[in-house]
């Protein structure tokens, strides 16, 4: 494994996307748990995106222009869902203090879905991976399998850092329901701001 392979996974799982956003707005809201269980569902959405490249189906994605839109779109949906429910006050950010495991449930499966529509992750991992796979060497779907779950793990340590360190600052917020409903804003605009760029995308 590559120092190049490490840094450039870093950078692209430090820089802050819609994973990030739902796993702050969980350890905002909720606490530092159900962060943790947040970032563990955006972290299994990753495993769809390297099955596909590992299997060539990512490649189909990337040929395919209306494979590619039906996705793009389903995941504009999603996301225009995710700002819309961040608004309630009953929604994605509300304060609970206790949440049971059919709430714990649906936080792993939002998360999952956040990263499973998102046609350009499939794409990353088509262009990313088999640059560090040696075209020479056998075993290639195996070395690509190897670095997709290297990048999950790298995934899920830098969302729990920051799920966790909105939980640490969640106290000194929630108690201050203006700043809350700011915050319900700020998310809000994100997840459409993050839908528009997709919307926008082109293979």
């Amino acid at each position: 494994m590559s120092t190049e392979f490490l840094i450039t996974s870093f950078i692209v799982v430090i820089v802050p996307g819609t994973g990030v956003l739902y796993t702050l707005a969980h350890g905002l809201s909720r606490g530092a748990m159900v962060s943790v269980v947040a970032a563990f569902g955006c972290t299994l959405g990753i495993l769809p995106h390297i099955a596909a490249t590992v299997l060539g189906l990512a490649a189909l994605l990337h040929a395919s222009a209306v494979a590619f839109e039906v996705v793009k779109y389903l995941g504009v949906a999603y996301l225009l869902y995710m700002a819309w429910a961040i608004l309630q006050e009953k929604g994605a950010l509300a304060v609970e203090a206790e949440v049971d495991s059919c709430s714990m449930g649906g936080v792993i499966v939002k998360g999952i879905l956040i990263n499973i529509l998102n046609p350009k992750l499939s794409i990353f991992f088509l262009a990313f991976l088999p640059q560090f796979v040696s075209s020479g060497a056998g075993g290639g779907a195996w070395r690509m399998l190897g670095l997709g779950v290297v990048f999950m793990a790298m995934t899920f340590a830098v969302f729990i850092v920051y799920g966790l360190f909105a939980a640490a600052v969640r106290d000194s917020i929630i108690s201050r329901p203006r700043v809350m409903a700011w915050f319900r804003r700020a998310f809000a605009g994100a997840f459409v701001a993050l839908g528009l760029k997709l919307a926008l995308a082109e293979r």
